[in-house]
Protein backbone atom coordinates (compact mmCIF):
# COMPACT_ATOMS: atom_id res chain seq x y z
CA UNK A 1 0.00 0.00 0.00
CA UNK A 2 2.77 2.51 1.18
CA UNK A 3 5.37 3.62 -1.52
CA UNK A 4 9.25 5.00 -1.16
CA UNK A 5 7.61 8.57 -1.38
CA UNK A 6 5.27 7.58 1.07
CA UNK A 7 7.77 6.46 3.93
CA UNK A 8 9.96 9.28 2.89
CA UNK A 9 6.92 11.52 3.50
CA UNK A 10 5.65 9.54 6.53
CA UNK A 11 9.74 9.86 7.98
CA UNK A 12 9.09 13.56 7.45
CA UNK A 13 6.19 14.32 9.48
CA UNK A 14 7.32 12.05 12.21
CA UNK A 15 4.44 9.56 11.54
CA UNK A 16 5.42 5.45 11.26
CA UNK A 17 3.79 3.47 8.96
CA UNK A 18 1.64 1.29 11.72
CA UNK A 19 -0.04 4.82 12.35
CA UNK A 20 -1.32 5.11 9.46
CA UNK A 21 -2.25 1.52 9.25
CA UNK A 22 -3.92 1.54 12.26
CA UNK A 23 -5.70 5.11 11.16
CA UNK A 24 -6.89 3.17 7.53
CA UNK A 25 -8.41 -0.04 9.80
CA UNK A 26 -10.02 2.99 12.08
CA UNK A 27 -11.95 4.00 8.79
CA UNK A 28 -12.99 0.66 7.98
CA UNK A 29 -14.56 -0.50 11.20
CA UNK A 30 -15.20 3.46 12.56
CA UNK A 31 -15.33 4.53 16.38
CA UNK A 32 -17.35 2.57 19.07
CA UNK A 33 -20.41 4.39 20.45
CA UNK A 34 -20.09 5.76 24.09
CA UNK A 35 -22.58 4.06 26.71
CA UNK A 36 -23.92 6.93 28.78
CA UNK A 37 -25.54 6.00 32.36
CA UNK A 38 -27.30 9.10 32.79
CA UNK A 39 -27.05 13.22 31.76
CA UNK A 40 -25.38 15.09 34.45
CA UNK A 41 -27.50 17.74 36.38
CA UNK A 42 -26.65 19.76 39.50
CA UNK A 43 -26.72 16.88 42.18
CA UNK A 44 -26.53 14.29 39.57
CA UNK A 45 -22.58 15.03 38.35
CA UNK A 46 -22.64 18.90 38.83
CA UNK A 47 -21.92 20.66 41.38
CA UNK A 48 -23.63 24.27 42.65
CA UNK A 49 -21.27 26.29 44.49
CA UNK A 50 -22.65 28.51 47.16
CA UNK A 51 -21.90 31.95 47.88
CA UNK A 52 -19.96 30.79 50.66
CA UNK A 53 -18.35 28.20 49.30
CA UNK A 54 -16.81 30.61 46.45
CA UNK A 55 -15.15 32.80 48.79
CA UNK A 56 -13.91 29.86 50.66
CA UNK A 57 -12.10 28.55 47.16
CA UNK A 58 -11.21 32.06 45.94
CA UNK A 59 -9.59 32.39 49.59
CA UNK A 60 -7.80 29.14 48.90
CA UNK A 61 -6.46 29.85 45.56
CA UNK A 62 -5.29 33.08 46.10
CA UNK A 63 -3.43 31.53 49.62
CA UNK A 64 -1.72 29.13 46.85
CA UNK A 65 -0.63 31.36 44.73
CA UNK A 66 1.32 33.30 47.56
CA UNK A 67 3.00 29.31 48.40
CA UNK A 68 4.43 29.28 45.14
CA UNK A 69 1.89 26.74 43.24
CA UNK A 70 3.11 27.23 39.49
CA UNK A 71 0.45 28.44 37.45
CA UNK A 72 0.25 28.29 33.29
CA UNK A 73 -2.83 29.78 31.22
CA UNK A 74 -3.44 27.67 27.61
CA UNK A 75 -5.34 28.99 25.22
CA UNK A 76 -5.51 27.16 21.74
CA UNK A 77 -5.20 29.62 19.32
CA UNK A 78 -3.97 28.29 16.19
CA UNK A 79 -7.31 28.17 13.88
CA UNK A 80 -7.89 30.43 11.32
CA UNK A 81 -10.95 32.40 11.55
CA UNK A 82 -12.27 31.82 8.43
CA UNK A 83 -15.54 29.98 9.53
CA UNK A 84 -16.67 33.74 11.62
CA UNK A 85 -16.58 35.68 8.33
CA UNK A 86 -18.32 32.29 6.47
CA UNK A 87 -21.75 34.43 5.92
CA UNK A 88 -19.52 37.76 4.54
CA UNK A 89 -17.66 35.44 2.68
CA UNK A 90 -20.78 33.82 0.88
CA UNK A 91 -22.07 37.61 0.00
CA UNK A 92 -18.86 38.49 -1.60
CA UNK A 93 -19.58 35.75 -4.07
CA UNK A 94 -23.21 35.76 -4.43
CA UNK A 95 -23.85 37.99 -7.35
CA UNK A 96 -25.74 40.65 -5.21
CA UNK A 97 -24.44 44.18 -4.82
CA UNK A 98 -26.67 44.84 -1.73
CA UNK A 99 -27.37 43.55 1.67
CA UNK A 100 -30.89 41.16 1.76
CA UNK A 101 -29.79 38.51 4.57
CA UNK A 102 -30.74 39.47 8.20
CA UNK A 103 -26.86 38.51 8.73
CA UNK A 104 -25.83 40.88 5.75
CA UNK A 105 -28.31 43.49 7.05
CA UNK A 106 -27.33 42.96 10.72
CA UNK A 107 -23.53 43.81 10.07
CA UNK A 108 -24.08 47.15 7.85
CA UNK A 109 -26.84 48.54 10.05
CA UNK A 110 -24.86 47.86 12.92
CA UNK A 111 -20.89 48.63 10.96
CA UNK A 112 -19.56 51.30 13.08
CA UNK A 113 -20.19 49.61 16.48
CA UNK A 114 -17.49 47.04 15.78
CA UNK A 115 -13.89 47.87 17.66
CA UNK A 116 -12.77 47.15 13.87
CA UNK A 117 -14.32 49.77 12.46
CA UNK A 118 -11.43 52.34 12.18
CA UNK A 119 -9.31 49.91 11.43
CA UNK A 120 -11.28 49.07 8.56
CA UNK A 121 -12.24 52.72 7.26
CA UNK A 122 -8.70 53.39 7.39
CA UNK A 123 -8.15 50.21 4.65
CA UNK A 124 -11.50 51.27 2.51
CA UNK A 125 -9.60 54.48 2.29
CA UNK A 126 -6.20 53.45 0.84
CA UNK A 127 -8.18 51.00 -1.58
CA UNK A 128 -10.91 52.92 -3.06
CA UNK A 129 -10.13 56.52 -1.50
CA UNK A 130 -13.50 56.64 0.05
CA UNK A 131 -14.70 56.34 3.64
CA UNK A 132 -17.25 53.50 4.46
CA UNK A 133 -19.91 55.54 4.92
CA UNK A 134 -19.62 57.33 1.10
CA UNK A 135 -18.82 53.64 0.06
CA UNK A 136 -21.84 52.86 1.36
CA UNK A 137 -24.09 55.89 -0.17
CA UNK A 138 -22.60 54.39 -3.87
CA UNK A 139 -23.40 50.49 -2.81
CA UNK A 140 -20.23 49.00 -2.62
CA UNK A 141 -20.99 46.97 -0.17
CA UNK A 142 -19.10 44.17 -1.43
CA UNK A 143 -15.68 46.16 -1.54
CA UNK A 144 -16.43 47.07 2.23
CA UNK A 145 -16.36 43.19 2.82
CA UNK A 146 -13.28 42.47 0.53
CA UNK A 147 -11.26 44.84 2.46
CA UNK A 148 -12.12 43.23 5.77
CA UNK A 149 -11.27 39.96 4.18
CA UNK A 150 -8.90 39.65 2.01
CA UNK A 151 -4.76 40.46 2.28
CA UNK A 152 -4.89 43.81 0.30
CA UNK A 153 -6.91 44.66 3.74
CA UNK A 154 -7.41 43.77 7.12
CA UNK A 155 -6.99 40.03 5.93
CA UNK A 156 -9.27 38.94 8.48
CA UNK A 157 -10.76 35.96 6.45
CA UNK A 158 -7.40 34.48 6.94
CA UNK A 159 -5.67 35.44 10.05
CA UNK A 160 -6.53 33.51 13.55
CA UNK A 161 -9.19 35.04 15.56
CA UNK A 162 -5.93 35.86 18.32
CA UNK A 163 -5.31 38.48 15.87
CA UNK A 164 -8.71 40.56 15.56
CA UNK A 165 -9.65 43.51 17.25
CA UNK A 166 -12.38 42.33 19.29
CA UNK A 167 -13.06 45.04 21.45
CA UNK A 168 -12.75 49.24 22.28
CA UNK A 169 -10.80 49.28 25.57
CA UNK A 170 -10.86 52.20 28.31
CA UNK A 171 -8.91 55.39 26.56
CA UNK A 172 -9.52 54.80 23.34
CA UNK A 173 -7.30 51.59 22.42
CA UNK A 174 -8.79 48.70 20.71
CA UNK A 175 -8.03 44.86 22.23
CA UNK A 176 -7.05 41.95 20.08
CA UNK A 177 -8.97 38.78 21.33
CA UNK A 178 -5.23 37.85 22.45
CA UNK A 179 -4.55 41.09 24.28
CA UNK A 180 -7.46 40.26 26.59
CA UNK A 181 -6.40 36.65 27.42
CA UNK A 182 -3.17 38.41 28.29
CA UNK A 183 -5.19 40.85 30.62
CA UNK A 184 -7.07 37.76 32.21
CA UNK A 185 -4.22 36.23 32.86
CA UNK A 186 -2.90 39.13 35.10
CA UNK A 187 -6.24 38.94 37.08
CA UNK A 188 -6.52 35.19 38.26
CA UNK A 189 -2.90 33.41 36.52
CA UNK A 190 -0.13 35.20 38.45
CA UNK A 191 2.24 33.69 40.71
CA UNK A 192 4.03 34.54 43.43
CA UNK A 193 6.92 36.03 41.66
CA UNK A 194 3.67 38.36 39.98
CA UNK A 195 4.60 36.48 36.77
CA UNK A 196 2.40 35.44 34.31
CA UNK A 197 2.80 32.49 32.52
CA UNK A 198 0.69 31.96 29.27
CA UNK A 199 0.77 29.69 26.63
CA UNK A 200 -0.85 29.81 22.88
CA UNK A 201 -0.87 27.18 20.08
CA UNK A 202 -0.28 28.70 16.97
CA UNK A 203 0.13 28.39 13.32
CA UNK A 204 3.50 28.66 11.90
CA UNK A 205 2.24 30.97 9.27
CA UNK A 206 0.78 33.46 11.87
CA UNK A 207 3.66 33.23 14.28
CA UNK A 208 5.15 36.52 13.22
CA UNK A 209 2.20 38.30 13.66
CA UNK A 210 1.96 37.21 17.39
CA UNK A 211 5.59 37.91 18.00
CA UNK A 212 4.65 41.86 16.37
CA UNK A 213 1.28 41.98 18.71
CA UNK A 214 3.34 41.21 21.75
CA UNK A 215 6.36 43.34 21.11
CA UNK A 216 4.17 46.16 20.56
CA UNK A 217 1.67 45.55 23.74
CA UNK A 218 3.66 43.54 26.51
CA UNK A 219 6.09 45.89 28.40
CA UNK A 220 2.89 48.34 28.53
CA UNK A 221 0.67 45.59 29.87
CA UNK A 222 3.14 44.63 31.78
CA UNK A 223 3.41 48.19 33.73
CA UNK A 224 -0.47 48.36 33.86
CA UNK A 225 -0.97 45.07 35.56
CA UNK A 226 1.99 44.99 37.85
CA UNK A 227 3.02 41.58 36.50
CA UNK A 228 6.08 39.91 34.26
CA UNK A 229 4.80 38.21 31.42
CA UNK A 230 6.07 34.68 30.35
CA UNK A 231 4.69 34.30 27.01
CA UNK A 232 5.21 31.32 24.63
CA UNK A 233 4.21 29.32 21.69
CA UNK A 234 3.99 26.13 20.33
CA UNK A 235 2.51 25.02 16.69
CA UNK A 236 0.35 21.64 16.14
CA UNK A 237 2.86 19.00 15.49
CA UNK A 238 2.77 17.55 12.16
CA UNK A 239 3.26 13.56 13.69
CA UNK A 240 -0.50 13.94 14.92
CA UNK A 241 -1.92 15.03 11.22
CA UNK A 242 -4.01 12.10 10.11
CA UNK A 243 -4.18 10.58 6.63
CA UNK A 244 -7.32 11.24 4.34
CA UNK A 245 -9.34 8.28 2.33
CA UNK A 246 -11.44 7.85 -0.60
CA UNK A 247 -15.10 6.61 0.38
CA UNK A 248 -13.93 2.97 -0.12
CA UNK A 249 -11.35 3.55 2.56
CA UNK A 250 -8.36 3.61 0.40
CA UNK A 251 -5.92 6.16 0.82
CA UNK A 252 -6.48 9.22 -0.60
CA UNK A 253 -3.38 11.00 -3.41
CA UNK A 254 -3.27 14.63 -4.35
CA UNK A 255 -2.89 14.64 -8.20
CA UNK A 256 1.25 14.34 -7.92
CA UNK A 257 0.27 10.92 -6.17
CA UNK A 258 1.32 11.74 -2.74
CA UNK A 259 -0.94 10.92 0.33
CA UNK A 260 -3.13 13.39 1.60
CA UNK A 261 -3.45 14.31 5.36
CA UNK A 262 -5.24 17.07 7.05
CA UNK A 263 -4.85 18.55 10.94
CA UNK A 264 -6.51 15.92 13.31
CA UNK A 265 -8.24 18.68 15.55
CA UNK A 266 -8.08 20.21 18.95
CA UNK A 267 -7.18 16.64 20.47
CA UNK A 268 -4.11 16.97 18.56
CA UNK A 269 -3.26 19.50 21.10
CA UNK A 270 -2.44 16.99 24.06
CA UNK A 271 0.68 17.01 22.89
CA UNK A 272 1.13 20.72 23.44
CA UNK A 273 -0.59 20.02 26.38
CA UNK A 274 1.39 17.45 27.67
CA UNK A 275 4.57 19.63 27.42
CA UNK A 276 3.64 22.24 29.83
CA UNK A 277 5.69 21.74 33.50
CA UNK A 278 3.32 24.10 35.55
CA UNK A 279 0.97 22.12 38.45
CA UNK A 280 -2.11 24.40 37.65
CA UNK A 281 -3.06 25.06 34.17
CA UNK A 282 -6.05 26.80 32.72
CA UNK A 283 -7.46 25.59 29.42
CA UNK A 284 -9.81 28.56 27.79
CA UNK A 285 -10.48 29.04 23.91
CA UNK A 286 -9.64 32.21 22.36
CA UNK A 287 -12.50 33.66 21.39
CA UNK A 288 -14.22 33.42 24.91
CA UNK A 289 -13.04 36.85 26.36
CA UNK A 290 -14.92 40.17 27.32
CA UNK A 291 -14.05 43.35 27.87
CA UNK A 292 -12.42 44.44 31.03
CA UNK A 293 -15.40 46.30 32.12
CA UNK A 294 -17.57 43.07 31.93
CA UNK A 295 -14.51 40.54 33.08
CA UNK A 296 -15.38 40.52 37.09
CA UNK A 297 -18.04 37.51 37.03
CA UNK A 298 -15.74 36.08 34.66
CA UNK A 299 -12.46 36.24 37.00
CA UNK A 300 -14.25 35.28 40.19
CA UNK A 301 -15.10 31.95 39.41
CA UNK A 302 -11.59 31.50 37.34
CA UNK A 303 -10.25 31.96 40.83
CA UNK A 304 -12.83 29.70 42.32
CA UNK A 305 -12.20 27.03 40.10
CA UNK A 306 -8.62 27.34 40.67
CA UNK A 307 -9.51 26.94 44.56
CA UNK A 308 -11.84 24.10 44.16
CA UNK A 309 -8.89 22.04 41.78
CA UNK A 310 -6.54 22.67 44.86
CA UNK A 311 -8.84 21.38 47.47
CA UNK A 312 -9.72 18.05 45.53
CA UNK A 313 -5.66 17.63 44.32
CA UNK A 314 -5.40 17.81 48.00
CA UNK A 315 -7.87 15.79 49.04
CA UNK A 316 -6.44 13.07 46.39
CA UNK A 317 -2.92 13.20 47.53
CA UNK A 318 -4.23 12.61 51.05
CA UNK A 319 -6.08 9.40 50.10
CA UNK A 320 -2.96 7.88 48.28
CA UNK A 321 -0.68 8.70 50.83
CA UNK A 322 -2.78 6.48 53.23
CA UNK A 323 -3.33 3.75 50.52
CA UNK A 324 0.82 3.62 50.33
CA UNK A 325 0.89 3.76 53.80
CA UNK A 326 -1.20 0.43 54.11
CA UNK A 327 -5.26 1.48 54.17
CA UNK A 328 -7.64 -0.13 57.04
CA UNK A 329 -11.15 -1.04 56.04
CA UNK A 330 -12.30 2.39 57.56
CA UNK A 331 -10.19 4.22 55.16
CA UNK A 332 -10.69 2.45 52.11
CA UNK A 333 -14.75 3.02 53.11
CA UNK A 334 -13.71 6.74 53.48
CA UNK A 335 -11.63 6.78 50.31
CA UNK A 336 -14.65 4.92 47.93
CA UNK A 337 -17.01 7.56 49.33
CA UNK A 338 -14.91 10.08 48.29
CA UNK A 339 -14.26 8.79 45.02
CA UNK A 340 -18.13 8.12 44.73
CA UNK A 341 -19.12 11.39 46.07
CA UNK A 342 -16.53 14.14 45.21
CA UNK A 343 -15.34 12.55 41.85
CA UNK A 344 -18.74 11.10 40.87
CA UNK A 345 -16.99 7.74 40.24
CA UNK A 346 -19.34 4.55 40.43
CA UNK A 347 -18.47 0.62 39.60
CA UNK A 348 -21.21 -2.18 40.99
CA UNK A 349 -17.77 -4.36 40.78
CA UNK A 350 -16.66 -2.82 44.16
CA UNK A 351 -19.20 -4.62 46.04
CA UNK A 352 -17.48 -7.93 45.18
CA UNK A 353 -13.70 -6.68 45.77
CA UNK A 354 -11.53 -8.02 48.60
CA UNK A 355 -9.44 -5.07 50.62
CA UNK A 356 -6.58 -5.81 48.18
CA UNK A 357 -8.55 -5.54 45.49
CA UNK A 358 -10.54 -2.38 46.39
CA UNK A 359 -7.24 -0.66 47.52
CA UNK A 360 -6.08 -1.25 43.94
CA UNK A 361 -9.00 0.11 42.34
CA UNK A 362 -8.71 3.46 44.29
CA UNK A 363 -5.84 3.87 43.86
CA UNK A 364 -6.03 2.99 39.74
CA UNK A 365 -8.96 6.09 40.19
CA UNK A 366 -7.36 8.42 42.16
CA UNK A 367 -4.21 8.63 40.64
CA UNK A 368 -5.30 10.56 37.37
CA UNK A 369 -4.44 14.01 36.00
CA UNK A 370 -7.69 16.13 37.43
CA UNK A 371 -9.88 18.94 35.38
CA UNK A 372 -12.67 21.36 37.27
CA UNK A 373 -14.85 22.09 34.13
CA UNK A 374 -17.25 25.05 34.35
CA UNK A 375 -20.61 24.41 33.20
CA UNK A 376 -22.87 26.57 31.82
CA UNK A 377 -27.06 26.14 31.39
CA UNK A 378 -27.82 24.95 27.83
CA UNK A 379 -28.96 27.85 26.13
CA UNK A 380 -29.26 26.59 22.59
CA UNK A 381 -25.46 26.93 21.39
CA UNK A 382 -24.36 24.09 20.02
CA UNK A 383 -21.82 21.84 20.75
CA UNK A 384 -20.76 19.13 23.92
CA UNK A 385 -22.01 18.72 27.17
CA UNK A 386 -21.53 17.52 30.57
CA UNK A 387 -22.56 13.56 31.26
CA UNK A 388 -21.80 10.35 33.13
CA UNK A 389 -20.67 7.73 30.82
CA UNK A 390 -19.32 4.26 31.20
CA UNK A 391 -15.40 3.48 31.22
CA UNK A 392 -13.97 0.12 29.40
CA UNK A 393 -13.38 -1.01 33.08
CA UNK A 394 -17.34 -1.14 33.74
CA UNK A 395 -17.32 1.96 35.89
CA UNK A 396 -18.86 5.10 35.17
CA UNK A 397 -17.62 8.45 35.63
CA UNK A 398 -17.93 12.56 34.30
CA UNK A 399 -17.69 13.07 30.80
CA UNK A 400 -18.00 15.90 28.13
CA UNK A 401 -19.38 14.43 25.22
CA UNK A 402 -20.11 15.91 21.31
CA UNK A 403 -23.39 14.55 19.88
CA UNK A 404 -21.87 12.62 17.03
CA UNK A 405 -20.44 10.11 20.18
CA UNK A 406 -24.02 9.19 20.77
CA UNK A 407 -25.81 6.79 19.37
CA UNK A 408 -28.19 8.45 17.21
CA UNK A 409 -29.86 5.07 16.28
CA UNK A 410 -30.27 4.33 20.23
CA UNK A 411 -33.60 5.99 21.34
CA UNK A 412 -32.75 6.41 24.63
CA UNK A 413 -29.08 7.49 24.31
CA UNK A 414 -31.31 10.65 22.08
CA UNK A 415 -33.67 10.98 24.46
CA UNK A 416 -30.90 11.49 27.40
CA UNK A 417 -29.16 13.94 25.10
CA UNK A 418 -32.16 16.33 24.46
CA UNK A 419 -33.03 16.13 28.30
CA UNK A 420 -29.58 17.67 28.67
CA UNK A 421 -29.48 21.45 31.37
CA UNK A 422 -25.93 22.30 30.80
CA UNK A 423 -23.54 22.99 28.12
CA UNK A 424 -19.64 22.73 27.96
CA UNK A 425 -18.01 26.48 27.00
CA UNK A 426 -14.33 24.80 27.48
CA UNK A 427 -13.51 26.43 30.65
CA UNK A 428 -10.98 23.82 32.26
CA UNK A 429 -8.65 23.59 34.96
CA UNK A 430 -6.22 21.49 34.86
CA UNK A 431 -3.66 19.78 37.92
CA UNK A 432 -1.33 17.96 35.68
CA UNK A 433 1.04 16.42 38.31
CA UNK A 434 0.97 13.62 40.26
CA UNK A 435 0.69 13.76 44.11
CA UNK A 436 4.27 13.08 44.41
CA UNK A 437 5.42 16.37 42.41
CA UNK A 438 6.14 14.32 39.18
CA UNK A 439 3.90 15.53 35.72
CA UNK A 440 2.00 12.87 34.27
CA UNK A 441 1.90 11.60 30.58
CA UNK A 442 -0.95 12.68 29.73
CA UNK A 443 -0.97 10.79 26.55
CA UNK A 444 -1.55 7.72 28.72
CA UNK A 445 -4.88 9.23 29.91
CA UNK A 446 -6.38 9.38 26.09
CA UNK A 447 -9.22 7.03 24.80
CA UNK A 448 -8.39 6.20 21.41
CA UNK A 449 -12.20 5.06 21.18
CA UNK A 450 -13.46 8.48 20.83
CA UNK A 451 -12.16 10.28 17.68
CA UNK A 452 -14.53 10.83 15.03
CA UNK A 453 -15.30 10.21 10.83
CA UNK A 454 -16.13 13.39 9.08
CA UNK A 455 -17.26 13.76 5.37
CA UNK A 456 -14.58 16.59 3.60
CA UNK A 457 -14.12 17.95 0.18
CA UNK A 458 -10.98 18.62 -1.47
CA UNK A 459 -10.76 19.58 -5.06
CA UNK A 460 -14.54 18.60 -5.59
CA UNK A 461 -13.82 15.16 -4.59
CA UNK A 462 -15.59 13.80 -1.62
CA UNK A 463 -12.72 12.22 0.80
CA UNK A 464 -13.22 11.11 4.79
CA UNK A 465 -11.07 12.84 7.03
CA UNK A 466 -10.25 10.83 10.90
CA UNK A 467 -9.61 13.41 13.70
CA UNK A 468 -8.44 12.41 17.00
CA UNK A 469 -10.33 12.54 20.58
CA UNK A 470 -11.14 15.88 21.22
CA UNK A 471 -8.92 17.88 23.85
CA UNK A 472 -11.89 17.98 26.17
CA UNK A 473 -13.37 14.90 25.12
CA UNK A 474 -11.49 11.53 24.57
CA UNK A 475 -8.09 13.32 25.19
CA UNK A 476 -8.96 13.64 28.70
CA UNK A 477 -11.26 10.70 29.27
CA UNK A 478 -9.63 8.68 31.54
CA UNK A 479 -8.96 12.21 33.49
CA UNK A 480 -10.49 12.40 37.38
CA UNK A 481 -12.90 15.13 36.37
CA UNK A 482 -15.29 17.75 38.48
CA UNK A 483 -18.22 19.55 36.50
CA UNK A 484 -19.40 23.16 38.42
CA UNK A 485 -22.08 25.26 37.14
CA UNK A 486 -20.94 28.69 36.18
CA UNK A 487 -22.51 31.60 35.16
CA UNK A 488 -23.75 32.05 31.47
CA UNK A 489 -21.76 35.44 31.55
CA UNK A 490 -18.55 33.64 31.62
CA UNK A 491 -19.64 31.95 28.42
CA UNK A 492 -19.31 34.92 25.51
CA UNK A 493 -17.80 32.78 22.36
CA UNK A 494 -17.61 34.31 19.03
CA UNK A 495 -18.60 32.00 16.73
CA UNK A 496 -19.51 34.91 13.30
CA UNK A 497 -18.41 38.05 13.28
CA UNK A 498 -22.14 39.29 14.38
CA UNK A 499 -21.22 38.11 17.32
CA UNK A 500 -18.81 40.89 18.61
CA UNK A 501 -21.89 43.19 18.12
CA UNK A 502 -23.46 41.37 21.32
CA UNK A 503 -23.53 43.48 24.36
CA UNK A 504 -21.20 41.35 25.60
CA UNK A 505 -18.11 42.13 23.66
CA UNK A 506 -19.39 46.29 22.95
Amino acid sequence: MLNEKDLQLLENKGISASMIEAQIKRFETGFPQLRIQSVATVGNGIMRLSEKDINHYIKLWRQSQQEGVTIEKFVPASGAASRMFKNMFAFTTSGRTAPETDFEKQYFDNINHFAFYPTLNKACDKLYKAPIPQLIQDGKYVEIVKAMLEKEGLNYGFLPKALLQFHKAPGGAIHTSLEEHLEEGAQYAVGANRQVNIHFTVSPEHRKEFDKVLKSKLTMMEQVWGVKYNVTMSEQKQSTDTVAVNLDNTPYRDNDGNLFFRPAGHGALIENLNERNADVVFVKNIDNVVPLRLRSTTVRYKKALGGYIIDVQRAIAKHLNTLDRGASAADLKSILKFVENRLCTHSEATEQMDEAQLAEYLRSKLNRPIRVCGMVLNEGEPGGGPYLAYNADGSYSPQILEAAQIDENDPAAITLMKSGTHFNPVDLVCYIKDYKGNKFDLKKFVDQDTGLISMKSTGGVEIKALELPGLWNGSMSDWNTVFIEVPIETFNPVKTVNDLLRPQHQ
